[in-house]
């Protein structure tokens, strides 16, 4: 059954070397991702006695939640590793609260971490049930999400050159799992994690599918994940569609387009759309810029500088015209306050096609 499958196993994987982050500023954090040399390819140290594969639950340490994932289902705890005081990230999931179907996609995310070797894809390194509880050991991703970053550092949207180191490592993944007949399905901000070194890894495999049936690769696939609404904003028209020409990897490259939109505005396009209106919107063309207000909520972040009191666009900044104003201030605020090259506002567009085969 699921939970047999789902049972204790150990994986002889490298770790991704991490280290915690002191508290920093905006601009150092941003100096420092986006200066490091290797960011976002980093190989793993293939030093063994990092890779921790101990299933005895006495040897972990909780420090104190870092997240919660899979719909609020998954708690997701900072922890140190006590035989060798490593830090590492362990994701807790009741099985009792999980439908049949939640459970196939956890037991699918579990052999896939097994069965993917890259650096750009996240890594698990142990996994056991400790009695209805299943327990995740994965190394510590010291800066957290992309989407974390954006809340604590970057609230009005990151600079340019941010983005791109970024993209860039979950893109080489996301190459990676496409070569391999896989649709990730759930690229956003969230699923992409950032270690203590800069390299960025793609998490989020519960979400994911298969292209290859009984040895064969199908062009395109019609299962629609079900339980994933919170995902709907960064979905494809061809995915939410759900008609007869189904959707293929080609998919994941709209969401490539919105993650953009996310990480340059510091919102989520189309969050507050009932899912109607958010389908029309995404198949009515042209495409849209990354910086269209009309598909951003008007929350109360977009109506405040950044809390760290620093421009986060961190470098040069032309303002663009489309911003909108406060009635206390003359600055135009994000996330029109500061400037994407051509080449950014051509890859957005380029992801965002109505079209698949475009």
């Amino acid at each position: 059954d699921s939970m047999s499958l789902l049972d204790c196993f150990c994986t002889s994987r490298t770790q991704v070397e991490s280290l915690r982050p002191e508290k920093q500023s905006e601009t150092s954090i941003h100096q420092h991702l986006v200066d490091a040399p290797t960011f976002s390819q980093l190989p793993p140290s293939t030093r063994a006695k990092d890779v921790i594969c101990s299933t005895n639950v006495s040897h972990y340490e909780l420090q104190v939640e870092i997240g919660r994932g899979f719909d609020n289902l998954t708690t997701v705890h900072l922890a140190r590793h006590t035989p060798t005081g490593t830090l590492v990230t362990i994701k807790i999931t009741n099985l009792e609260n999980c439908t049949d179907e939640r459970l196939k996609a956890l037991q699918k995310a579990v052999i896939l971490s097994h069965f993917f070797q890259h650096p750009n894809i996240t890594t698990y390194w142990t996994v056991f049930t400790v009695g209805s509880w299943l327990w995740v050991i994965s190394p510590f991703m010291a800066y957290g999400s992309a989407s974390q970053i954006l809340k604590t550092y970057f609230p009005e949207g990151m600079s340019e050159t941010l983005i791109r180191n970024i993209l860039f490592g979950a893109v080489r993944g996301l190459s990676y799992l496409h070569q391999n007949g896989c649709i990730h399905r759930s690229i956003k901000a969230s699923h992409i994690l950032i270690s203590g070194d800069g390299l960025v890894t793609l998490s989020g495999l519960s979400h994911l599918h298969s292209l290859v049936k009984h040895g064969q690769r199908h062009r395109a696939v019609y299962d629609f994940p079900q339980f994933s609404t919170s995902v709907q904003p960064w979905l494809s028209p061809e995915l939410l569609r759900q008609d007869l020409h189904g959707y293929n990897v080609k998919s994941d490259i709209y969401s490539v387009g919105i993650t953009a939109c996310e990480l340059a505005s510091g919102q989520v396009p189309f969050q507050d759309m009932h899912r109607t209106q958010m389908l029309l919107q995404k198949l009515k063309g042209p495409p849209y810029s990354p910086l269209d207000v009309s598909i951003f909520p008007q929350s109360e972040s977009r109506m405040k500088n950044s809390r760290s009191g620093v421009d986060s666009g961190i470098g040069e900044s032309v303002l663009v015209s489309s911003g909108t104003r406060t009635g206390n201030s003359d600055r135009l605020q994000t996330p029109s306050s500061k400037t994407f090259s051509p080449a950014f506002f051509s890859l957005v567009q380029l992801c965002l096609q109505q079209d698949p085969e475009k």
